[in-house]
């Protein structure tokens, strides 16, 4: 079997390696993103995480895998920020508190989809303009969700998590392994 990873994230890569697998092809979905009227954020992350693998074809030897990772403020849904001001009203936001990360992944065959969602809660310590402006000024929060990455500095801002370290990075791997095992690849040499 070929694992096709559809998904760019190169933490995505990054973490599939850890379960000591490298994918065949990395394929990435372009679908709209766009939450619906009245989404709840759980709700938003499993459909975008589907709608990426339902925007795949995969062949009889293919397993593809797919995930999306989603950054929840109560029923608020806080996307990728459109640049560094955007970034900056979502750290203000987070700032002192906690908050959810829902990661949904879907690994899908010729035949099947399977879905599993890992939701984190994650505090944020109170933050200072001169900590915000330092963090914008690295760039890290470009492309995530949330305006910041817990394995880049801004891990310097949470002091608490309770749930899935890998899964606030992307890719929740015993979840992920289990999936994958399901669809009959091979994780660390077991199936």
């Amino acid at each position: 079997m070929k694992l096709i990873l559809g998904s760019g994230s190169p933490r995505r890569r990054e973490l599939i390696g850890v379960l000591g697998l490298t994918p065949d092809a990395i394929r990435a979905p372009d679908i709209d993103e766009f939450p619906l009227k009245g989404e709840l954020p759980r709700a938003y992350c499993n459909r975008i995480t589907l709608g990426k693998a339902e925007a795949l074809e995969a062949a009889p030897d293919e397993v593809i895998l797919c995930a999306d990772t989603t950054v929840a403020l109560g029923r608020r849904i806080l996307g990728k920020p459109d640049g560094a001001e955007g970034a900056r009203q979502f750290l203000e936001m987070l700032s002192g508190r906690r908050h959810q990360v829902i990661t949904a992944v879907a690994v899908k065959t010729s035949e099947r989809v399977l879905v599993k969602d890992v939701v984190s809660q994650v505090r944020m310590k109170r933050l200072s303009n001169a900590e915000i402006d330092a963090y914008l000024a690295t760039g890290d929060w470009e492309g995530k969700a949330g305006g910041y990455a817990i394995q880049g500095p801004a891990g310097a801002f949470i002091p608490w998590i309770s749930g899935s370290h890998a899964a606030i990075m992307g890719l929740p791997l015993t979840e992920t392994a289990h999936l994958l095992r399901a669809a009959g690849l091979p994780v660390m040499g077991i199936i």
